[in-house]
């Protein structure tokens, strides 16, 4: 297989969670990678218009805002505290030039064991604030979860839910409404080669990589770097480019006991050489 293309990596700013949003933006220019995707705490921090004007100057790419979702909650108010936080990450990730809002689209309400329900209100959710995100131009990437995160992040955990959820509320498939395939949570899924083929170029809207160590000491915060684990990252990457799939290649690493307390430059130097050789 031929190697990825070095001008389609993209940083996902919690790889280097040390440094602020300003310090991710000089890290990728001054390393030479092209994409960076944001993170709504970060941008808050940063301010809007100053993140917008530097992310510009700089020619990024702004590959994704993290994120929207978590639309389950115990009452009605909550619910609706979760769609204006929704509008408020679409009006931002439009700002910014995002590609898209990932939704991580949250679990069951504190208490709760009701998962269809939880399930029921996420659809209802993305249904509510998919108007806005058309209004806006700003495609919605549903983000499917390990089930190890159902009760709690997210109560999506395959690419065929994520999928069904596209296929009834974007039935036409306008661009509109797409998934996120994260290898960490989606590698183990027998259907995986299936659902991908199925989402097409366009449900398919990004492409989250890193690695999924044996043993993995922290199911949420010690994944690995590529090539460290054992997820077959070039096969993924064909599938997604066999589907149409032309956008950029992301490495998002939650890592509390390694990477995250490495130098930063360090993490984007091992992170390039690991793109080109895993």
């Amino acid at each position: 297989m031929t190697p990825p293309d070095p001008a389609l990596l993209s940083l996902n700013a919690i790889t280097t969670k040390k440094w602020t949003l300003a310090e991710a933006i000089d890290g990728c220019v001054r390393h030479g990678i092209g994409g960076i995707t944001v993170w709504r705490d970060r941008l808050q921090e940063m301010g809007l218009a100053a993140a917008t004007k530097a992310l510009r100057a700089n020619g990024l790419a702004v590959t994704g805002l993290c994120r929207g979702g978590m639309f389950p909650a115990a009452d009605a108010a909550g619910r609706r505290a979760s769609i204006e936080d929704n509008y408020r990450a679409i009006d931002e990730a439009q700002a910014i030039g995002a590609r898209c809002l990932i939704l991580v689209v949250g679990g069951m309400p504190p208490g709760s064991r009701d998962l269809a329900g939880a399930r029921e209100q996420v659809k209802e959710g993305i249904a509510t604030i998919l108007g806005r995100a058309r209004e806006a131009n700003m495609p919605l990437a549903i983000e499917p979860l390990h089930p190890m995160q159902a009760a709690d992040r997210a109560c999506i955990n395959t690419l065929g839910q994520a999928l069904d959820l596209c296929d009834l509320l974007d039935p036409q498939a306008t661009g509109a409404l797409g998934v996120a395939v994260d290898v960490y949570h989606v590698w183990w899924d027998p259907q995986l080669e299936a659902q991908i083929a199925r989402a097409g170029a366009k449900r398919l809207l990004a492409h989250h990589i890193c690695d999924w160590l044996v043993p993995t000491t922290d199911l949420a915060f010690d994944r690995g770097m590529m090539g460290d684990g054992v997820i077959d990252l070039p096969r993924i990457r064909g599938l997604m480019e066999k589907a149409g799939y032309r956008g950029y290649n992301e490495v998002e690493i939650f890592s509390q006991r390694d990477w995250w307390q490495r130098d930063p430059d360090e993490v984007l130097r091992a992170m390039k050489q690991r793109y080109a050789a895993c």
